[in-house]
This record gives C-alpha cells, sequence and structure tokens, in this order.
C-alpha cells in the first residue's frame, strides 16, 4: 500500500502540472483509498513529499475532480499535525471560494474541510461526553466528519458519535491558524447564509449538509467568545432554532443544532436573541419525545445556561419544562444507577434555576395553591439527599417576597425545615444545612414571621449548628438569627446572655479568611444589643471580649454597619459605662469617633450617632480626658454650619456639653 501510494503521490505532481485530469483523478482515488487505509501514515506520506501546495490548483470550481480533492483535504484535516501545514498550502481561500458553488457534493466536502482545518485537537484534552465545561469524563475523540461521511444512513446510530462533534478543551498557546484564515476569508459568514437558506428544505441530503455546515461553525467558533459573537450578529441563532423545530426527526443535524446552543448559550450577548425565538417551545417538546439518558442529558446541557436569564425562565416555565422535570425526578428518585443520579440532579438543580426569576417563581408559586409548589415541598422530607437540598433551595427562593413567606409559615413549613436539620445536625449533609437556613432566614424577614417562628422553636435549632467549623453554615446561621430577633426584645435578652453564642460570634469576628462570616458576626453582636437594651446582654458582650470588635465595626466601610456599631456602642455607654470603660480606652473609641467627625466623606448619620457616643462616654475620666485632649470642640464647632439640620443640631448640642465639662 506504501509504494503503491508513493507512486501515486509522484504521479500527482507530475499530472497536476501537466493539468491531466484523468490521471490526476486515479491518483486522487488512490489516496483516498489509503486514507481510508491509514489516515495517519499516509497524510504523513503527503505531507512528506509536498503533495498539499499542489492542492489549491485542483481546486478549481468546475473541475469534476474538485469533490475529490476537498474530501483528500477533509481527511488529512482530520490529523492535529496537518492543520497547520494545510492552512500554510494556501488551501483556505480556494476552500472558501468553493462555497460559492452550486454543486452539493463540492459544498459537502468543502464544509468537511474547513471544519476539520478550524478544528484544534491540541485544544481538546479534556472533554466531556455530555458537551460544554462539564468535563465528567475523558474519551479518545473521533472526528465528526467521518462520521458524516459514512455510508451509514444518516440518522442512525449517531448519538455517541455527534456527541464528539465539538469537545469542551483547555486553551493552549499555540496560534489559531485555521480559524483565523476562514474569518480572513469570510468563510464563516457564506455558511451562515447556506444554512439560512436551506434551513425550509427537509430533503435527507440536505439535511446532510446542513450537518456538515453547523458542525464546521462550531468548530470554528468553539470556546472562542469573539468568534461566537460574530455568529451571533449574523443572526446565526434565530435560523438554529428554525432548523431545531423543521428537522426534528433528522438526529444527526438535532443534536449538532443543541449542541451549537450549548456553545452560544454561555455568551450573555446571545440571551436576547434566544429569547426572541421559541426556544423554549421547542426544546420542551424535544425533550418530552426523548427516552435516552444521554440525549436528555445534552438537552440539559442547553436549557442550563439559557435559564439563566429571566426572560427565558419564564418562557421555559410557560412551555411546560417543569411538568417534564417533575416527572424525571418521579422515575429517577430511587434509581441507583449513574444515569439515574445525574438525572435526578440535573432535573431538580434546574428546578430551583428556574424559581431564581420572579416571574417565573411567582408563577410557580400560584398563591400558595400550585401543584408545582406543592411537590417541591413534598422533596424536603424526602430520605434523598439531593431532593432535601433542592427542597430547601425552592423555599428559600419562594421566600422572596413577604406575601409568599407569611402564606408558607402559616402553612407550616417552618416545622418540616427545623426536622430536615434535625436529621443533619451531627455529620449532616452541608449543602443541606446551608439550604435549610437559608430558607428559614428568609421566612424569618417579615415582621409577622418572627414571633412565630421563635415560638416553634427556630433558634433552638439553628444553635445546635454553632459548633460547625464549614463557613456557608455559619454564615447562614448568623443571618438567620440576626433576621429572626430584629425588633424581638424578648429573643434578643435571650441569646444575647447566652454566653457560649456570645464567645463563638467573637471568635467569628476574627475570622479574617472569611469576610462574610467576619462580617455577620459583628451585625449579630450589635443586633443582640441593640434590639434587647438589655444591661445583662451587654455584660455579658463585656465579659466575652466583644467590644472592641463594635469599634472596629465603627470603621466599616459599609455604613449599615458602622451605623449599627455606634448605636450598639451608646447602648453599652448608656447601660454599663463603668465595666465597659476599659474596653473603650484599649480599642481606642475617642480616637475612632475623632476621625470619623474629621472626615469630611462621612455620612451625616454617623457623624450624628457619633456624636451622641461622645457625649455617653463623657462620664468616664479617662475617657473624658482622651476627648479633651483631642480637641473635639474644634471639630464639633465646625459642624454647626453642617448642611443636615440633625447633624448642625446635635452638634451644637454636643458643643455645649464639652464646654460644660472642659
Amino acid at each position: 500500500m506504501a509504494d503503491h501510494l508513493s507512486d501515486a503521490l509522484k504521479k500527482l505532481k507530475l499530472a497536476s502540472a501537466d493539468s491531466a485530469t484523468d490521471s490526476v483523478e486515479s491518483c486522487l482515488d488512490c489516496l483516498l483509498k489509503a486514507l481510508a487505509h491509514n489516515n495517519a501514515d499516509a497524510s504523513e506520506k503527503v505531507q512528506e513529499m509536498g503533495v498539499l501546495p499542489l492542492l489549491p490548483t485542483l481546486l478549481a470550481p468546475q473541475s469534476s475532480c474538485t469533490p475529490k480533492v476537498a474530501n483528500i483535504i477533509a481527511e488529512v484535516a482530520k490529523n492535529e499535525f496537518m492543520r497547520s501545514p494545510c492552512v500554510e498550502a494556501g488551501l483556505i481561500p480556494p476552500l472558501v471560494q468553493l462555497l460559492h458553488s452550486k454543486d452539493q457534493e463540492v459544498l459537502l466536502q468543502t464544509g468537511r474541510a474547513l471544519g476539520n482545518i478550524c478544528y484544534d485537537s491540541l485544544r481538546f484534552e479534556c472533554f466531556q461526553a455530555t458537551i460544554n465545561r462539564k468535563r465528567k469524563e475523558c474519551t479518545k475523540m473521533t472526528n465528526w466528519s467521518s462520521m458524516i461521511n459514512s455510508d451509514s444512513p444518516a440518522g442512525v446510530g449517531l448519538t455517541k458519535n455527534t456527541l464528539e462533534l465539538c469537545h469542551d478543551y483547555q486553551f493552549c498557546m499555540n496560534f489559531d491558524e485555521g480559524r483565523s484564515a476562514v474569518d480572513q476569508a469570510g468563510g464563516a459568514q457564506i455558511v451562515a447564509g447556506h444554512i439560512k437558506s436551506l434551513s425550509q428544505n427537509t430533503d435527507p441530503d440536505n439535511g446532510k449538509l446542513l450537518t456538515v455546515f453547523c458542525g464546521m461553525l462550531m468548530n470554528y467558533s468553539n470556546e472562542n467568545d469573539s468568534l461566537q459573537a460574530q455568529l451571533i450578529n449574523m443572526g446565526v441563532i434565530p435560523t438554529l432554532v428554525k432548523l431545531l423545530g423543521l428537522h426534528s426527526d433528522n438526529t444527526a443535524l438535532t443534536e449538532m443544532c443543541l449542541i451549537a446552543f450549548g456553545n452560544l448559550a454561555e455568551l450573555e450577548s446571545s440571551k436576547e436573541q434566544f429569547a426572541s425565538t421559541n426556544i423554549a417551545e421547542e426544546l420542551v417538546r424535544l425533550f418530552r419525545k426523548q427516552a435516552e439518558h444521554e440525549k436528555k442529558e445534552m438537552i440539559f446541557e442547553v436549557l442550563a445556561p439559557l435559564a439563566e436569564n429571566d426572560v427565558i425562565k419564564l418562557q421555559l416555565v410557560e412551555a411546560g419544562l417543569v411538568e417534564c422535570l417533575l416527572d424525571v425526578v418521579t422515575h429517577t428518585v430511587d434509581g441507583e444507577r449513574d444515569e439515574d443520579v445525574a438525572q435526578l440532579k440535573t432535573a431538580s438543580d434546574l428546578m430551583v434555576l428556574l424559581l431564581l426569576g420572579d416571574e417565573s417563581m411567582q408563577k410557580l408559586f400560584e398563591a400558595g395553591k400550585g401543584s408545582v409548589f406543592e411537590r417541591v415541598l413534598s422533596w424536603v422530607p424526602s430520605h434523598n439527599h439531593q431532593l432535601q437540598l433542592a427542597g430547601a433551595l425552592a423555599i428559600a427562593n419562594f421566600a422572596r417576597n413577604d406575601g409568599n413567606c407569611i402564606h408558607m409559615v402559616e402553612s407550616g413549613i417552618v416545622q418540616k425545615l427545623l426536622e430536615l436539620l434535625d436529621r443533619h445536625v451531627e455529620e449532616g449533609n452541608v449543602t443541606v444545612q446551608h439550604a435549610a437556613l437559608s430558607a428559614l432566614r428568609n421566612l424569618a424577614i417579615p415582621v409577622v414571621n418572627k414571633a412565630k417562628m421563635l415560638s416553634a422553636g427556630v433558634s433552638d435549632t439553628v444553635l445546635k449548628f454553632l459548633p460547625s467549623e464549614m463557613p456557608p453554615v455559619q454564615f447562614k446561621l448568623l443571618g438567620t438569627l440576626r433576621m429572626l430577633i430584629d425588633t424581638q426584645a424578648d429573643a434578643a435578652d435571650q441569646l444575647g446572655t447566652n454566653a457560649k453564642l456570645v464567645e463563638r460570634l467573637v471568635e467569628w469576628c476574627e475570622a479574617k479568611d472569611h469576610a462574610g462570616v467576619m462580617g455577620e458576626s459583628n451585625r449579630l453582636l450589635s443586633a443582640l444589643i441593640r434590639h434587647s437594651k438589655s444591661k445583662d446582654v451587654v455584660k455579658t458582650v463585656i465579659q466575652g471580649a466583644g467590644v472592641k470588635h463594635l469599634v472596629v465595626m465603627a470603621t466599616s466601610e459599609h455604613m449599615i454597619m458602622q451605623n449599627e456599631a455606634l448605636v450598639a456602642l451608646g447602648l453599652i455607654a448608656g447601660l454599663d459605662l463603668v465595666e465597659a470603660e476599659k474596653d473603650f480606652v484599649g480599642a481606642g473609641l475617642v480616637q475612632v469617633l475623632h476621625k470619623l467627625l474629621s472626615d469630611e466623606r462621612t455620612a451625616p448619620e454617623i457623624k450624628y450617632n457619633s456624636m451622641i457616643l461622645i457625649c455617653a462616654v463623657m462620664g468616664s475620666e479617662p475617657l473624658h480626658k482622651e476627648v479633651q485632649g483631642l480637641a473635639f470642640i474644634d471639630v464639633v464647632s465646625k459642624l454647626r454650619s453642617h448642611e443636615n439640620k440633625t447633624v448642625s443640631h446635635q452638634a451644637s448640642l454636643t458643643e455645649q456639653r464639652l464646654t460644660a465639662q472642659s
């Protein structure tokens, strides 16, 4: 075979120079047979003998050899080491010119050739069987064009191969010559035009050509934001959506469209175009027809990025996706196969994602009487951790307005969440803990819910997670308690005198590696004092070394935290200045207040509360001396002319107090 190939290549070089068509065709046939027998070896021989530079002259639009030459280029370009040489041999411009041909075979082979040259295998070392950045498994690539050019009937046994049409890849540093050359020659625009003009034609041969062209555009743009944006601007998305609807019986083309959607949907700029089509209806219709896990997974991979858009969320809900998802959950919840577990997770996660949109969420809530809402609630007591998680997250998403929260608390959801948390106290599932606490926090926001939730024992259950070393759980625990005690004096008093809680809060106030936990700890510490206004709570905080953290909190970049800290410090000074005196001095409270009042950028509310606090600490001799030493009168007197009347009035009162005690 090797000798025959060498002879054929030599003859091809001679025949091409003499333009002997018959000789050329016989040489091309020999080369195609060699490529079919051992593609890599034959391709290497083509490169060694310098045949590639001869091929541009053989790509004449009217030549009978042209389809075979384009086929040969497509075959050799299956090999990564041949793609750059194809570009360097100047094959891209004549190939792009062939896209103007009316001959379907020429178009088919040209599309294959360009698609394979654009494909960069070095960028696809790790990829996922179900496409689009999931990297679930690694496998050896099968080039999409070899499947398209096979003799098997279109649509038969193509699922596995079509999943390999366009794989996720890791970026490498080599220059992407093929794509760049096609871009410069305007190839993508011509192909996009062909797809648009051919989209209405449902002839099987036409479907094969459409599949090749779609594959070419995918390889051209895959994982390249600028090229994907280029295709979006060409209006490719509406055309592909029409293809999905008109050619739903063509398995290969349908799957190719899905993979293209998965690629393009990652770009935020694509969402608006998708939303202007009937993509939601088409995907849901297609999903209902699928029985195989692999095909459902392909559709899921498209739905996930699309469902990040609120408009599309609502469209998917209206198209009936939720019913499909609930059906998947029903059929997989007790399954033990890996694919059942995967489908259950994907379906329940997607359900939660749909609930992130305000309109889609409210549509599914249906005033708390919707069947979907009730089904999701039934997930919470499930034995399945994934459903427990999804159920808790769904409740958290439903609990995004007061009306929904009030209804859910009245319907007894709190008890279900508490029972769920009790099942996960010791060595429980952290994600479930986090989700359930998130739901309780949201439910506790309406004032009318707080007392009911406290009576139900929410704070006691939440405190069971105080030993947790997981920052996400700590963060939600703190937020839940803070919401519960807002305006609830008795609860704030009870929690504020809990020495173990205060000790833990003080510890978390120093969690510099977890800013969220640190901030929430400070805010809860302040809230315990502000809402209880209790001397016993103040004493517990002082004994727990919490005062210094409130002083630091007063310097926060967030005004709301500054204000909360200053009010709490004012209450400490008013309720137990003697005990707090040492901590105030040690934490540099007076210096902090001087800086806040001197800084022109300080908000009026902060200046006002700082002056209130200055007056409150004047009863302490050491603090009084510090105030005098920093010449506060000069700073305060300037504030009498402040544009904010409340600040200017308090400045006058504070100046009088300072003068009287100077």
